[in-house]
């Protein structure tokens, strides 16, 4: 997968307005696998990988802070030009990205194992109705807690 493929992958991770206004519809088409309009924590652990090895330019297996600062960069582009954080579920599938959420042993960096092995919880924060998948009923109004690290 080239770069410019995962680095879309991103962005569609940052809360955004699709194609006739469906709040969330743009996340599930990037983010959806296998088409069945629902994303899994097994789909998000293996595009979170392809994200991951998209920001590691240096390919040592972390996103470090040189690296990190470009990824929020590319994803703060796209939240500007998508309609800023929103709310809910939208916010939450941006807060999931950040180093914060991600950085599990606190140690300034993120390891692909850290930022993968999240899949889970992100997910888990985002699915409103607790189904175990993410669909766009979860992006709408009501949501509750944010995401926490495992």
């Amino acid at each position: 997968m080239t770069r410019f493929i995962a680095l879309a992958l991103v962005l569609a991770a940052a809360p955004a307005f699709a194609q006739h206004g469906q709040s969330g519809a743009h996340f599930i088409e990037m983010w959806d696998l296998d088409g069945d309009a629902k994303v899994t924590a097994e789909e998000a652990a293996e595009r979170r990988n392809d994200v991951f090895t998209a920001f590691d330019s240096d390919e040592d297996g972390f996103l470090d802070a040189e690296e990190y600062v470009m990824f929020d960069a590319a994803r703060e582009a796209d939240m500007a030009e998508n309609g800023g954080h929103g709310r809910g579920a939208m916010m939450r599938a941006a807060d999931g990205m950040l180093l914060a959420h991600n950085d599990t042993d606190n140690d300034g960096k993120v390891s692909r194992e850290e930022f993968v092995g999240n899949a889970a919880a992100w997910i888990v924060a985002m699915d409103k109705n607790e189904d175990g998948a993410v669909t766009t009923a979860d992006f709408g109004r009501g949501m509750g807690m944010g995401i926490g690290k495992n």
